[in-house]
């Protein structure tokens, strides 16, 4: 007979184990990128002798590495063998365009994990135990490597990003793509509408790695650089679009409404302001995705958050922007939030 707490739910002890013992789950998917377990079991033929040759690893660590992972569903094993699931194949293996490790590496960044052996202090002083202003402060060298190791996770909302920021408008066009990182919103836009011209602005090493990939998607005439903080540099303008993608929730609401305000300076009237968001339910538990998110912006920023749509609203609305819509990305926890000037 199962035991019950006071709401009726079932209790559930394993919930608790799950959580204490998560971190074996990230450091076993970390290792197995590292040693390049995922090309050799899609290379075959998957037995642990021959994945420890490739890994240059101990048939010893490997088996307890690959079971592990079997256990948790990211392999399969069959006569001893090891095979790639749907999901490994298409995410994990080198092989695959949609490969995930690059993201998974950036995600298990030492430096962006170190805030969270100190989560308690973290709760209490209300910010980040990161040095300065954690993954704000100035010229943090972590968003050269999130432009060069997250593309694969931002790439496929480029498109339905700039179908909803284009809203079918053609004809030349001027966009500021503000912390532009990779760069690949902007140069969506660019592809989109071939008579667009976009301005990236980020850090400056940052930039480097958006303009390579203007170049890779033959957009590089059309791609300007402008170098600096976008609470500080100046503009220019006027712009028919500013994209704010994955930016806004690192600051405090005070913070993006001065910088909405910014915008809004910039933009041609009618002219639209877009941020990409993980946008939670009022409730600000669900989804998981979005919900979850605001505990990253509270161990790497000193005031960011992940805010909900009403949230979002009253910030472009103290900046002076009407119109305010959502658009859910289908099959991602994102949201595009637009204002028009």
């Amino acid at each position: 007979m199962s035991q019950e707490n006071h709401a009726g739910a079932p209790l559930n002890p394993g919930l608790v184990f799950d959580m204490v013992q998560a971190h074996q789950r990230s450091s076993a998917l970390k290792a197995a990128i590292d040693l390049d377990v995922f090309r050799a079991v899609g290379q075959g033929p998957g037995d642990v002798a021959s994945i420890a040759r490739h890994c240059s690893a101990s048939e010893r660590g490997v088996r307890i590495l690959c079971d592990f992972l079997v256990v948790n569903g990211v392999l399969a094993k069959q006569n001893g063998h090891y095979k790639h699931t749907p999901t490994s194949a298409a995410f994990l293996d080198p092989a695959s365009p949609a490969c995930m490790a690059s993201i998974a590496q950036f995600m298990s960044n030492p430096a962006l994990l170190a805030s969270y052996d100190h989560l308690a202090e973290v709760v209490r002083t209300g910010r980040t135990s990161l040095p300065g202003d954690g993954t704000v402060e100035p010229e943090n060298p972590v968003w050269v490597e999130f432009a060069e190791k997250m593309a694969p996770m931002m790439g496929p909302m480029a498109a339905p990003l700039g179908a909803v920021v284009l809203e079918g408008h053609t004809g030349p066009m001027r966009v500021l793509d503000i912390a532009a990182g990779h760069g690949l919103f902007g140069i969506e836009i660019a592809k989109q509408n071939p008579q667009a011209r976009v301005t990236g602005l980020d850090w400056a090493p940052v930039l480097r790695v958006a303009l390579d990939n203007a170049r890779k998607a033959g957009v590089q005439d059309r791609y300007d650089m402008l170098p600096g903080s976008a609470f500080e540099v100046d503009f220019g303008g006027p712009y028919d679009v500013v994209l704010l993608t994955n930016f806004l929730h690192h600051f405090d609401p005070p913070a993006c409404v001065g910088l909405l305000q910014k915008v809004h300076g910039v933009l041609r009237p009618g002219g639209r302001a877009a941020t990409l968001e993980f946008v939670p339910n009022e409730d600000r538990v669900s989804p998981p995705m979005p919900a979850a998110f605001s505990m990253t912006m509270l161990t790497s920023t000193p005031a960011g958050d992940a805010y909900t749509l009403s949230e979002l609203t009253a910030m472009y609305h103290e900046a002076g922007f009407g119109g305010v819509t959502a658009h859910p990305i289908p099959m991602s926890p994102h949201t595009v939030v637009m204002g028009l000037a």
